[in-house]
Protein backbone atom coordinates (compact mmCIF):
# COMPACT_ATOMS: atom_id res chain seq x y z
CA UNK A 1 0.00 0.00 0.00
CA UNK A 2 2.72 2.61 0.61
CA UNK A 3 4.13 2.66 -2.93
CA UNK A 4 0.60 2.13 -4.64
CA UNK A 5 -0.15 4.81 -7.84
CA UNK A 6 -2.54 4.87 -10.17
CA UNK A 7 -1.15 5.06 -13.85
CA UNK A 8 -2.49 7.90 -15.87
CA UNK A 9 -2.47 9.45 -19.36
CA UNK A 10 -0.11 12.62 -19.72
CA UNK A 11 -2.84 14.07 -22.56
CA UNK A 12 -6.29 13.90 -20.38
CA UNK A 13 -5.30 12.40 -17.13
CA UNK A 14 -7.58 9.24 -17.89
CA UNK A 15 -7.05 6.39 -15.70
CA UNK A 16 -5.06 3.45 -17.43
CA UNK A 17 -3.87 1.50 -14.95
CA UNK A 18 -1.93 1.17 -11.09
CA UNK A 19 0.79 -0.65 -9.77
CA UNK A 20 -1.22 -3.53 -8.29
CA UNK A 21 -1.08 -4.92 -12.02
CA UNK A 22 3.06 -3.77 -12.27
CA UNK A 23 4.34 -7.18 -13.16
CA UNK A 24 8.01 -5.53 -14.86
CA UNK A 25 10.12 -2.50 -15.58
CA UNK A 26 12.29 -2.02 -18.54
CA UNK A 27 14.26 1.38 -18.34
CA UNK A 28 17.64 0.83 -20.22
CA UNK A 29 15.94 0.64 -23.58
CA UNK A 30 12.23 1.57 -23.90
CA UNK A 31 11.59 2.92 -20.41
CA UNK A 32 8.81 1.06 -19.71
CA UNK A 33 6.01 0.32 -16.94
CA UNK A 34 4.74 -3.50 -17.92
CA UNK A 35 1.40 -4.47 -16.25
CA UNK A 36 -0.64 -7.57 -17.15
CA UNK A 37 -4.45 -5.74 -16.94
CA UNK A 38 -5.13 -2.12 -17.36
CA UNK A 39 -8.87 -0.56 -17.81
CA UNK A 40 -11.15 0.15 -19.88
CA UNK A 41 -10.00 4.04 -21.23
CA UNK A 42 -7.13 1.01 -22.67
CA UNK A 43 -7.43 0.93 -26.41
CA UNK A 44 -5.45 -0.87 -28.91
CA UNK A 45 -5.23 -1.45 -32.61
CA UNK A 46 -6.45 -4.93 -34.20
CA UNK A 47 -3.91 -4.66 -37.26
CA UNK A 48 0.07 -5.19 -36.33
CA UNK A 49 2.97 -2.51 -36.57
CA UNK A 50 5.99 -3.63 -37.49
CA UNK A 51 9.04 -1.64 -35.73
CA UNK A 52 11.62 -0.29 -38.80
CA UNK A 53 13.98 1.86 -36.35
CA UNK A 54 14.96 1.45 -32.78
CA UNK A 55 14.71 -0.55 -29.87
CA UNK A 56 11.74 -2.32 -31.21
CA UNK A 57 13.17 -3.34 -34.67
CA UNK A 58 11.72 -6.14 -36.12
CA UNK A 59 9.28 -6.00 -33.91
CA UNK A 60 5.52 -6.49 -34.14
CA UNK A 61 3.40 -5.35 -32.10
CA UNK A 62 -0.14 -3.98 -31.35
CA UNK A 63 -0.01 -0.23 -30.28
CA UNK A 64 -2.07 1.04 -27.00
CA UNK A 65 -3.88 4.20 -27.05
CA UNK A 66 -6.08 6.27 -24.38
CA UNK A 67 -9.49 5.67 -25.69
CA UNK A 68 -10.28 9.51 -24.25
CA UNK A 69 -7.88 11.59 -26.31
CA UNK A 70 -5.66 9.04 -28.75
CA UNK A 71 -2.46 9.18 -27.31
CA UNK A 72 -0.68 6.22 -28.07
CA UNK A 73 0.55 5.03 -24.42
CA UNK A 74 2.64 2.20 -25.29
CA UNK A 75 2.19 -1.37 -26.85
CA UNK A 76 1.53 -5.43 -26.33
CA UNK A 77 4.32 -6.51 -28.00
CA UNK A 78 3.00 -9.88 -30.19
CA UNK A 79 6.41 -11.05 -31.71
CA UNK A 80 10.29 -10.03 -30.09
CA UNK A 81 13.71 -10.40 -30.21
CA UNK A 82 15.02 -12.61 -27.52
CA UNK A 83 15.99 -10.05 -25.14
CA UNK A 84 12.34 -8.34 -25.19
CA UNK A 85 10.58 -11.97 -25.81
CA UNK A 86 9.63 -11.79 -22.09
CA UNK A 87 7.41 -8.66 -22.49
CA UNK A 88 5.39 -10.44 -25.35
CA UNK A 89 1.62 -10.18 -24.52
CA UNK A 90 1.32 -8.23 -21.90
CA UNK A 91 0.88 -4.08 -21.62
CA UNK A 92 3.64 -1.90 -21.57
CA UNK A 93 3.27 2.09 -20.98
CA UNK A 94 5.80 4.69 -22.31
CA UNK A 95 6.67 6.12 -19.01
CA UNK A 96 7.20 9.46 -20.70
CA UNK A 97 3.48 8.95 -21.95
CA UNK A 98 1.83 8.65 -18.13
CA UNK A 99 1.54 10.08 -15.04
CA UNK A 100 1.68 8.41 -12.00
CA UNK A 101 -0.88 9.70 -8.84
CA UNK A 102 1.13 8.41 -5.90
CA UNK A 103 -2.05 7.42 -3.87
CA UNK A 104 -0.22 8.03 -0.24
CA UNK A 105 1.00 11.08 -0.88
CA UNK A 106 -1.54 12.36 -3.06
CA UNK A 107 0.30 13.80 -5.29
CA UNK A 108 0.82 13.66 -9.31
CA UNK A 109 4.54 12.81 -10.59
CA UNK A 110 6.22 12.27 -14.28
CA UNK A 111 6.59 8.07 -14.07
CA UNK A 112 9.89 8.15 -14.96
CA UNK A 113 10.38 9.86 -11.84
CA UNK A 114 8.76 6.87 -9.79
CA UNK A 115 10.82 4.12 -8.34
CA UNK A 116 8.54 1.33 -7.71
CA UNK A 117 9.97 -1.76 -5.54
CA UNK A 118 11.79 -4.40 -8.56
CA UNK A 119 9.67 -6.50 -9.82
CA UNK A 120 10.69 -8.52 -13.07
CA UNK A 121 9.50 -11.07 -15.50
CA UNK A 122 12.95 -12.41 -16.54
CA UNK A 123 13.59 -14.76 -13.90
Amino acid sequence: PEDCAVFQCRGCWAVLGDSLHLCAQEERRLGLLVCFKVTNDVAWEDSLMIGLEGALLGCAYNALSCRSCGLIVGFILYSASSDLAYLRGFFCFFKDSILCYLLKKQIIIEASKVNFPAVTLKE
